[in-house]
């Protein structure tokens, strides 16, 4: 599919449309819309917003690409004044008093935030269905989840809701729910993009992630929202993806996939069936496909999860209704403490919460989390060798298609292993884009740090391609 953005702009110039007119009808559908995908609608905001670039408009003046734009947020990003929950009923009425740094960065190119999106609470979930507005349905299939934790982002976007959506991604919590849903969710580069006011969950993994119909409308958010901050000493300068630097495949000379994802008697069937015939038709391509080795899928769930729940466990610590959130009173101060997270956490919280102190409490942090963190660098240098041996490695998004709704609040460990495909990535903090060809939910590209343009390129080599 061609540049939403691009095409919206184009008609904004045109006057073939209002900017009001655009945001009201968007508002309109995410109003009526029957898949629990909307947390809150910034319909003051937008309409407000919306006004002005008609004002431009009208007058003659020019207006920027983005500028009109309408988009939705994750609802684990602070936009001063406005509602932020993370889906939880611990933050159902806490208002932002601040903007994070991507979403600012947006707003001063113009975009229009017009929703906040159902999701996971906290990220915590691999489904959307841990949250207190309703599971997220499928935009495929409403019977299915739609995917988590970024699962109302995703939706929207595949719905035409919003034009684009930020979600955040964590252990793949933009790249499944897009694979989902078949549209491109991007985790860039760790630090690529500020942190600063996403909520967080897993503070070394966490990352702002875009999710659009098209690859070019991917590459024109990511450049908006890079670049160093300092408020996020994560962060790093980073030069700007062109247009034109996407629209060949020249440099990559060899691919990789890791034998073990498609040898599993976890992935299926069809999944398998199907990746293995996109990696002839790149074969035929001239491209060179090598096969890798890589950790087994259940050390990289292990590790992951280990370390998640102990950073959480961590940055949650501070929500104990003093601060920030929906405080219940008891007898003295610390029954206040635990009736208040005790009552306001989901299940799914609670047991990270529990399992990250378990981890980090004197006489299990040896044997359990310092030998994640040495795993963690291992996963590292074995990502570093295979790109010694090739330019790109793809992988299905996950090995089987979305469960139905339900299932996963059964079932929290088969739920953990749906991850089992992204969270490498994740611990490696490499750039990887699901885009929505090759299996039923899509394939994974990633490349080396840094390497953000090489992903995007090869994404609009498998466009024509698959």
């Amino acid at each position: 599919m061609d540049s939403q953005i691009r095409k919206i702009h184009q008609q904004l110039v045109n006057k073939e449309i209002t900017c009001t007119q655009l945001v009201q009808d968007k508002l309109d559908l995410l109003a009526k819309n029957s898949h629990n995908t909307v947390n809150s609608l910034l319909i003051d905001i937008a309409l407000k917003l919306a006004a002005k670039v008609d004002d431009k408009i009208g007058n003659g003046e020019d207006i920027g690409l983005l500028e009109g734009i309408p988009f939705g947020i994750k609802d684990v990003y602070m936009v001063q004044g406005t509602i932020t929950t993370a889906s939880s009923k611990l933050l159902k009425d806490y208002k932002s008093a601040y903007t994070a740094t991507a979403i600012q960065k947006l707003l001063d190119a113009g975009a229009i935030p017009i929703v906040k999106e159902n999701c996971d609470s906290f990220g915590h979930g691999s489904s959307s269905e841990n949250t207190i507005f309703g599971a997220v349905k499928n935009a495929i299939n409403p019977e299915l989840v739609g995917g988590g934790s970024s699962g109302g982002s995703a939706v929207n976007v595949a719905l035409d809701y919003t034009v684009f959506s930020i979600g955040g991604d964590t252990g793949g919590s933009v790249r499944q729910p897009a694979g989902y849903n078949h549209v491109y969710g991007l985790k860039p580069t760790y630090g690529r993009i500020s942190r600063y006011g996403l909520m967080a969950y897993a503070s070394s993994t966490d990352c702002v992630g875009p999710i659009a119909k098209s690859v070019e409308d991917i590459r024109i958010v990511l450049n908006v929202m890079s670049g160093k901050d300092g408020k996020d000493q994560t962060t790093y300068s980073s030069t700007e993806i062109l247009e034109e630097s996407l629209s060949t495949s020249e440099g990559i000379k060899a691919i990789g996939y890791f034998k073990n994802f498609i040898e599993s008697d976890a992935i299926d069937a069809q999944v398998k069936s199907d990746f293995l015939s996109g990696i002839e038709k790149i074969k035929a391509k001239g491209i060179e496909v090598k096969v890798l080795d890589f950790f087994e899928s259940n050390t990289l769930v292990s590790t992951y999860y280990t370390l998640a729940m102990a950073e959480t466990a961590s940055n949650l610590s501070r929500l104990d209704g003093t601060n920030y959130g929906n405080r219940i009173e008891a007898e003295n101060l610390k029954e206040t403490y635990a009736v208040t997270r005790s009552e306001n956490f989901s299940e799914e919280t609670k047991r990270r919460i529990v399992g990250g102190n378990q981890v980090l409490s004197q006489g299990f942090s040896d044997e359990i989390y310092l030998k994640s963190l040495a795993l963690r660098d291992a996963i590292a240098n074995n990502f570093e060798e295979d790109f010694k041996a090739v330019d790109i490695i793809i992988s299905p998004v996950t090995p089987s298609a979305p469960p139905k709704i339900g299932d996963s609040l059964k079932d929290p460990l088969a739920m953990y292993l749906s991850d089992a495909y992204t969270v490498g990535f994740s611990l490696g903090q490499l750039p990887t884009l699901t885009v929505p060809q090759g299996t039923e939910t899509g394939l994974q590209i990633t490349a080396s740090k840094n390497n953000d343009e090489l992903v995007l390129k090869f994404a609009n080599f498998l466009k024509d391609t698959l």
